[in-house]
C-alpha cells in the first residue's frame, strides 16, 4: 500500500461530507478501518470514501446500521472493492429497497382512497381498524406497515 493511498480523517470528512466524529463512529462499528501512523493518527484508504458514501446512501434509504454492516461485510478491507464486489452488495440491498418501495406504494394507494372521503364508508376504508383488531398484532401503525 502506497502512502498516497492513505488519507487523513479530515480529508475523508471533506470528501464525504461526514463529520470527523461520524467517521470515528463508523470506525468504532467496524464499517471502516483506520490505519495508524507512527504518531497514532488515523489514516484511511482512498476506497473508504466509497464505503462511507454507501453508508450515507443506505441510511437515507432507511437501512439500519445492522443491515449496512451485513452488506459491507461482503466487501474486502484493505483493498479497493471491485465491480463484482459492489454487484453482490447491490443484489442484497436491492431486495430490501424493493420491499420498502412496495410498502410505500401500498401506503400511497391506501391514502389515495382515503384523502377526501371523510370516511363516509368505513366498510370500504383500508385503514379503518374496527374493534382494534390490529391491536392483537402488536403496537404501532400495523395497517400502514
Amino acid at each position: 500500500m502506497k502512502a498516497n493511498d492513505l488519507l487523513p480523517i479530515g480529508n475523508i470528512a471533506r470528501r464525504t461530507g461526514l463529520s470527523v466524529s461520524a467517521i470515528r463512529f463508523y470506525e468504532e462499528k467496524g464499517l471502516v478501518e483506520a490505519h495508524r501512523t507512527g504518531g497514532n493518527q488515523r489514516r484511511f484508504l482512498r476506497s473508504d470514501i466509497r464505503r462511507l458514501s454507501f453508508i450515507l446512501i443506505a441510511q437515507k434509504l432507511g437501512l439500519s446500521l445492522a443491515e449496512i454492516e451485513d452488506a459491507l461485510a461482503g466487501l474486502p478491507q484493505g483493498r479497493t472493492p471491485t465491480a463484482a464486489d459492489w454487484t453482490t452488495i447491490s443484489k442484497e440491498v436491492r431486495q430490501r429497497i424493493d420491499a420498502q418501495i412496495a410498502a410505500l406504494e401500498k401506503v400511497r394507494d391506501d391514502l389515495d382512497g382515503c384523502i377526501g372521503c371523510g370516511c363516509l364508508s368505513l366498510k370500504k376504508c383500508a385503514l379503518y381498524n374496527a374493534d382494534d383488531r390490529h391491536g392483537r398484532d402488536g403496537v404501532g401503525p400495523r395497517v400502514l406497515r
